[in-house]
């Protein structure tokens, strides 16, 4: 059932073959901040497989797009999500490199992704393209969340006043900057191939609590790998109330309210987020900036 796709926002959206040097990154790059630092660092754990998920996912929806526009909008996703993928990949080498082998989780989370939420070769016909919509319908689910993310972090304040590496500062600006500009895609290719609200909701459902567990299964991780944090003991949910209120994380609250907008029926991701303030990052990001003057 096709819907009426929204106007874009105006943007030819494009990868940015950015690249980071690591080899001055310090272990907690938040300075004094193990908590946050890791928080963040699951970012690293999910994201590369995730993202190379959606990229095939995406790719199998093509056929389905009778908009010009928005395929157009679907192949820039298509190679903003990989470029993620290899930006984030190459923290997890600099990690293994020095000592903190994330690969046990990592493989959990490509199973997750290629197993549970994979391609099932046995479908055919009508619950083959169900199959598709329905993972269509978790990646939106997913967008709405990267998009507030990424929001957050380009008004993180707390982070510049923590000191906060800059060369990693400028990696989860321009991933976040890049998350804004394309927030509004994912939903509406689910719109155009499919839009019934309950499968929406549905799939939010299940992707915010799913995500909640990883998250905290990988700061777990996190904590067990690093071998400077010896003899801590885990942390615990209550213990982000302090790095929120420092404003190196975002709150709990904050999370849970911006989760539940996506359950309004006349949600849409234009609502979230500046797409001015995102092209602007993009403008003066070291690394995006540096991407362009290759690109030339």
């Amino acid at each position: 059932m096709l819907k009426e796709t929204p106007p874009p926002d105006n943007l030819v959206l494009g990868a940015r073959d950015v690249r980071f040097d690591w080899s001055e990154l310090p272990r907690h790059w938040v300075p004094d901040e193990p908590l946050a630092t890791h928080l963040m660092n699951v970012l690293h754990l999910l994201l590369p497989a995730g993202e190379r998920w959606f990229v095939e996912v995406f790719k199998q929806a093509l056929p389905l797009i009778h908009d010009d526009d928005l395929r157009r909008d679907v192949l820039g996703f298509i190679g903003q999500e990989a470029m993620h993928a290899g930006a984030h990949q190459g923290v997890l080498d600099h990690f293994a490199a020095h000592g903190m082998d994330c690969g046990p989780f990592v493989d959990q989370v490509d199973w997750l992704f290629s197993r549970v939420m994979g391609d099932r070769p046995h479908l055919e016909g009508r619950r083959q393209t169900e199959w598709l919509v329905s993972r269509l319908a978790v990646i939106a689910a997913i967008e709405h969340v990267t998009a507030f993310m990424g929001d957050w972090i380009l008004n993180a304040d707390g982070l510049d006043a923590a000191r906060t590496d800059p060369t990693m500062l400028d990696l989860l600006r321009w991933h976040g900057a890049e998350e804004v500009e394309h927030r509004s895609v994912a939903f509406n290719l689910y719109q155009h191939v499919d839009g019934r609200y309950l499968r929406r909701i549905q799939a939010m459902a299940m992707v915010a609590p799913m995500m909640f567990v990883l998250w905290r299964r990988g700061v777990r991780f996190m904590y067990a790998v690093d071998t400077e944090l010896a003899g801590h003991r885990p942390p615990r949910v209550r213990d982000v109330r302090g790095t929120a209120a420092r404003g190196v994380t975002p709150s709990l609250p904050h999370l849970t309210r911006k989760v539940l907008k996506y359950f309004a029926r006349g949600y849409h991701p234009s609502q979230e987020g500046d797409t001015d303030q995102a092209v602007a990052y993009l403008a003066s990001s070291p690394s995006a900036r540096a991407a362009a003057e290759r690109a030339a």
